[in-house]
């Protein structure tokens, strides 16, 4: 029994391992992406996309992992985004994990439970930008992504949760 536990366990480390490699290897790439096909990648949240990822198909602990680790993991290769909105943009994320999984205990609907979960943490993300840019400890504009593309994202990463979730409960 304990060699079985091991095994399931092993795979367990080994398949989120794989996936934590692959998403910072991708979120390492989004710029080269970006000036490569001449498209602002970054539209299309690339981290949530990671971390919707690690949802679907990892365990809550690695979404976790994912959503403290991938902006700071950002910030060390490329010193992008500056330290204060990478801070933020992790809280943010973390916000989000918490959120879906917290909501998904209390309604069956995992699309309302991620579009919930995506949409509270944006009004903190921007709630606490808003304050920082009101004090000048943050410099750039209040929303950079346009609404309607985090609407779109929004929608598309919900709707996959909802699929696959439901496909495993």
């Amino acid at each position: 029994m304990e060699a079985i536990l091991n095994n399931i366990n092993s795979k367990s480390i080994i398949k989120s391992s794989v996936f934590d490699l692959l998403a910072i290897v991708a979120i390492y790439l989004v710029p080269t992406f970006s000036h490569f096909f001449a498209v602002p990648i970054y539209f299309i949240e690339p981290m949530r996309l990671m971390l919707i990822l690690a949802i679907a198909h990892t365990s809550k602990k690695n979404a976790y992992l994912l959503a403290a680790t991938l902006p700071i993991f950002s910030f060390v290769v490329s010193a992008h985004p500056v330290f204060l909105k990478t801070l933020l943009i992790s809280g943010e994320l973390l916000i989000n994990v918490w959120l879906f999984f917290f909501i998904s205990e209390k309604i069956t609907n995992k699309f309302g439970a991620m579009a919930l979960s995506i949409g509270i943490s944006k009004l903190v993300y921007y709630s606490i930008k808003f304050g920082l840019l009101s004090f000048v400890l943050l410099e750039g504009s209040l929303v950079s992504t346009p609404i309607l593309m985090q609407i779109l994202t929004t929608i598309l990463f919900s709707g996959y949760i909802f699929i696959i979730r439901k496909n495993f409960e």
